[in-house]
């Protein structure tokens, strides 16, 4: 090792010039690093969505979903299943281990669904999808006129804004919802189709047989090869209109002597609308490695260049920008870099009392972090909330090494001439060598489990250790290395300060305390019990969440009206809905759709979401707005349920398929359940705390349930295949052919007039044609029943299960599930044939929560390993390593001081206060060590260890108080996420100081190590 600080030395020039050409790889890498929310996450979970037409739920579960769940358990390294299966539809959530290859996965997913496709019923399709970040919008932009019709409004985007926009780098696919779509609508008249003895399959025949454009052969003529073209489209209303029926001795039939044909557009079950207007909305995905804020800049700037070619009346606005929040995620993690390296320089200066030495710091700080930069990108990092966060967190870290080192070259160089200088800042590092790699691995080693973690937790916090160990792993090379080669160079006799009276004075006074110490080692030793038991009672009432709440600009208010609520009525309260966010000053701008759903999934047409958009701070907190929100709606719209989440809870609740924090999952016959569930919802409802509580039941809309007598329509000849084929197309309609209009296929729907098909009571009157051309009205051969809808049959790994879900409010989520599980737990509460178990979010949490305890775990077993590396005493290991313990105490009492929650992120800052203070005891130690060796008495040596390492210790501790601070005091929107995290670790750093300089020595003097150390 001193070999290479020489060489370092020789070589200076060289290293120098590397190092600044690092540095400006890392800075100006950092202007093109990707730029997203999150980082990227490979979420286990495949979403496989299967159509299957109208049929009743029961009978989705048997002809469609079971066979489905069965081989979909089949693929390998599926851990478990969640299906919902609706009128017509299923959806299955396929969930792996984390760590499976998903692309792997998502192909053999959609293999076992074909292979099984020709079974199911037929015309079922299905959809698979891999659910990653990625499948959420970065951007989404609503469009209204009221000059411009909805079809026309829907063509212009779909037509010429979304092919731009996809252009741009970085987007995967564009989706365009709200609006009309064209189409052409046949009405029948069954009366005059009845007088010329036809039916509506023989409407549809004439006009697909009449639409017709062929290929019918070639020739050669005048040295060219033409292609003949047989062409019998249509080109206007009049063709269809004069469309012939039949011919005969009676004359021509027309289709407009039996129908009307109109322009009109097809048949929408969802409504999209924006600030209280009719819309079309688009959203904008990106790629896995896209860098959101350059997309949405881009989106931007093309949207502006588009706006010639966009008819006046047409107004644009952004609902939702996904690069809002990390732009002021990175301003606020910026600031609190600079604001912290600041304070922290401030510190040096106060101390150590020169401007070079505290320029040496200032210049080492910015370098590891642009450095750090460069790595991350190499190794395939974007710069997010998780590594943006670790790399402010860092900050504190890094001072601390700079510190050290620039303090004891500083000790080194006092009375050196100028010659000697470069010899003594040489000597300085390779002294200082062993407590510094000591005392940085100590630090980084605690990240090394974090590679095993899984999970949430794992995904997401990986990307903030690598950052820290990545930034950890450069301040060591730079500080052991580049600083002494600054101070050796920039450095002048007159920057190095001498010890003065007052600093003789304060460094006696430190002397006396610890030499007072000394004499009471057992008072001071049991002083710690105080504080431990302080620490452990604060432990057991701290709340607990799971990841910290962030005030996001923004939040998704999900809906539901009653079973079968029709979407006109649904959406006259959603009137009533919209106008109460009208009014909420607060509130900038929102989106709304109706049958569907921002994430999309499974959705009826009397549900589906807000998207909110608050005006930026200072204005009251987010949580305080959708309280308020909440309260309205009760009590202005009683028809409507509502559930309100944050963007990053919904986000990550819908990729992890748990999007409430509270789950109550019952297993038991379907039967049971249906009737247990909303008995256990009105007992959740009860508990103070828990909010937007759902029994979870959802029961589809009512039908109308026609069921045809085989004997009766056998004995009038015609087939019920045949009956129930010409009813779809005389109630729902049948797309016969299809015109083409410039780059849209515009259909042509063959129906009945809205006045007989959309009349309950005129139904039975339709009239079916038999196999020998009679006509039977339907109620011949049929009844005509209405039928209260079934509920969705939701099953998870084969069995039935029905989820009571719950949001929190006032309380926080370890306290909520306590008291879930204790009431259910009560005699009488649940039947015996029912159990349950918790999910959502605090299943999560609790998988995060023991994840990270191995952690802990885990350190403190690689922590002691170093420990007895360095030291080869368990006693003196095990009394260092009883530091970060205690000093965990003040962490638990740092977090109920400020209100904060036990959450993820506060326990990755318990996890770093085990590596600093055990880097700052392992300094002191070898210091103590250093003055043994050279004869001292242990009196003596620990006096000096004291007196040499108490500045370093408290400048080290205040300057990384002061560099976490601005994190701590979260300012700035999105600044939330680090928050717990570094009010954790100043809690550990507010006891370190006395713990490691007076607690410490007792600690082993009662035990009587320091006297047993040998030379």
């Amino acid at each position: 090792m001193t070999e290479i600080v020489q060489k370092a030395f020789l070589r200076r020039r060289s290293l120098l010039f590397t190092l600044a050409a690092l540095i400006i790889a890392g800075t100006l890498y950092a202007a093109y690093v990707p730029v997203a929310l999150f980082p990227q996450v490979n979420f286990p979970r495949i979403v496989v969505s299967l159509e299957a037409g109208d049929r009743p739920a029961s009978q989705m579960v048997t002809l469609v979903t079971r066979p489905s769940e069965t081989a979909l358990r089949s693929v390998v390294g599926v851990r478990s299943l969640r299906s919902i299966s609706s009128r017509g539809s299923a959806e299955i959530s396929v969930n792996f281990p984390w760590g499976h290859p998903m692309d792997l996965a998502a192909t053999e997913v959609g293999a076992a669904v074909a292979q099984l496709l020709p079974s199911l019923p037929a015309g079922t399709t299905f959809k698979v999808r891999r659910m990653d970040p990625t499948v959420f919008p970065v951007a989404a932009m609503s469009f209204i006129s009221t000059s411009i019709a909805p079809v026309e409004l829907r063509n212009i985007v779909e037509l010429t804004i979304a092919p731009a926009l996809s252009a741009i780098p970085g987007v995967a696919r564009t989706s365009v919802i709200g609006g009309a779509l064209r189409e052409y609508q046949v009405e029948i008249d069954p009366m005059r189709l009845r007088t010329y003895g036809l039916a509506i399959g023989d409407v549809t025949a004439a006009l697909t047989a009449a639409n017709i454009l062929q290929a019918t052969g070639k020739l050669e003529e005048d040295y060219k090869l033409y292609l003949v073209l047989s062409d019998e489209r249509f080109h206007d209303l009049d063709a269809i209109r004069r469309t012939v029926l039949r011919t005969g001795g009676t004359g021509i039939v027309e289709l407009e002597d039996v129908a009307s044909v109109k322009e009109s557009v097809v048949p929408n079950w969802t409504r999209v609308s924006a600030d209280g207007r009719e819309a079309v909305s688009l959203q904008v995905f990106q790629q896995p490695d896209g860098n959101t804020v350059q997309i949405v800049a881009d989106l931007k700037a093309k949207l502006a260049d588009l706006k010639t070619m966009v008819p006046t009346g047409v107004t644009q606005s952004f609902w939702y920008d996904q690069s809002e929040l990390i732009v002021a995620s990175a301003t606020s993690v910026r600031d609190a870099i600079l604001t912290g390296s600041v304070l922290a320089a401030l510190v040096l200066l106060v101390f150590l009392r020169s401007i070079r030495v505290t320029m040496i710091a200032a210049v080492v700080v910015p370098s590891v972090m642009a450095i750090t930069a460069l790595i991350l990108g190499i190794l395939g990092q974007s710069f997010n909330i998780m590594t943006l966060g670790g790399m402010a967190a860092a900050i504190g870290l890094i001072i601390d090494d700079v510190i050290v080192v620039i303090e004891y070259i500083e000790t080194r160089l006092r009375g050196a001439t100028i010659a000697e200088r470069e010899a003594s800042a040489a000597a300085a590092a390779n002294d200082f060598l062993k407590p510094l790699v000591g005392s940085s691995l100590a630090t980084l080693i605690i990240f090394l489990p974090l590679a095993f973690l899984t999970g949430v937790t794992g995904a997401f916090f990986a990307a903030l250790s690598l950052t820290i160990a990545v930034a950890l792993t450069i301040s060591f090379i730079l500080s052991w290395l580049v600083v002494p080669l600054l101070a050796a160079w920039l450095l002048r006799p007159g920057d190095v300060h001498e010890e003065d009276a007052q600093e003789s004075r304060r460094e006696g006074l430190w002397a006396r305390t610890v030499s007072t110490a000394q004499r009471w080692p057992m008072v001071v030793a049991a002083s710690i019990l105080p504080l431990a038991a302080a620490g452990y009672l604060v432990t057991t009432k701290l709340a607990s969440g799971f990841l910290p709440p962030m005030d996001e600009g923004g939040f998704v208010l999900d809906y539901k009206t009653p079973p079968g609520t029709s979407l006109t009525e649904t959406d006259r309260l959603l009137q009533q809905v919209e106008a109460i966010l009208r009014a909420t000053t607060e509130v900038a701008t929102y989106s709304r759709r109706t049958g569907a759903a921002l994430g999309g999934g499974l959705t009826e047409p009397n549900e589906g979401d807000f998207f909110i958009r608050l005006k930026p701070p200072p204005r009251k907190p987010i949580h305080a707005v959708m309280a308020d929100i909440r309260t309205q709606i009760r009590i202005q719209v009683p028809g409507i349920n509502v559930e309100m989440a944050l963007l990053m809870e919904d986000l990550i609740g819908d990729l992890t398929a748990v999007p409430q924090p509270i789950e109550v999952k019952l297993y038991g016959s379907e039967a049971v359940l249906l009737e247990v569930a909303p008995k256990v919802a009105a007992v959740v409802s009860s508990l103070p705390g828990l909010v937007e509580v759902q029994d979870g039941v959802t029961p589809a809309g009512d039908a109308l349930l026609v069921k045809i007598d085989h004997v009766k329509a056998g004995l009038q000849g015609i087939d019920p295949a045949v009956a129930t084929a010409q009813l779809n197309a005389m109630i729902a309609g049948d797309i016969s052919t299809t015109i083409d209009e410039g780059e849209r296929s515009i259909g042509v729907r063959v129906t009945t007039r809205p006045t007989i098909r959309d009349d309950i009571a005129r139904i039975g009157n339709l009239e079916l044609k038999s196999a020998d051309g009679h006509m039977v009205p339907l109620r011949k051969i049929a009844t005509i029943e209405r039928e209260t809808g079934q509920p969705q049959i939701v099953r998870e790994n084969l069995q039935p299960m029905r989820a009571v879900t719950a949001r929190i409010e006032g309380t926080d989520m370890g306290s909520a599930a306590a008291a879930v599980t204790a009431k259910l737990s009560e005699a009488g509460v649940l039947p015996r044939s029912v159990r349950f178990e918790l999910g959502g979010l605090y299943a999560e949490q609790q998988q995060a929560f023991y994840g990270l305890m191995l952690v802990i775990v885990a350190a403190f077993g690689l922590v002691l390993l170093l420990l007895l590396l360095l030291f080869e005493d368990f006693m003196i290991a095990g009394s260092i390593l009883l530091m970060p313990v205690l000093a965990a105490c003040g962490s638990m009492l740092a977090l109920a001081a400020t209100g904060s929650e036990l959450n993820i992120s506060a326990i990755m800052g318990l996890t770093m206060v085990i590596g600093i203070v055990t880097e700052v005891a392992i300094i002191y130690f070898t210091a103590f060590e250093g003055f043994r060796a050279t004869g001292k008495s242990a009196a003596e040596a620990l006096a000096l260890a004291t007196r040499t390492r108490a500045r370093p210790i408290v400048m080290t501790t205040l300057a990384a108080i002061l560099a976490l601070l601005p994190l701590a005091l979260a300012l700035g929107q999105g600044a939330q996420m680090q928050q717990p995290l570094a009010i954790a670790i100043i809690g550990g750093l507010i006891l370190q100081a006395p713990l490691v300089l007076f607690v410490l020595p007792a600690i082993n003097l009662v035990f009587g190590r320091f006297e047993t150390q040998n030379t």
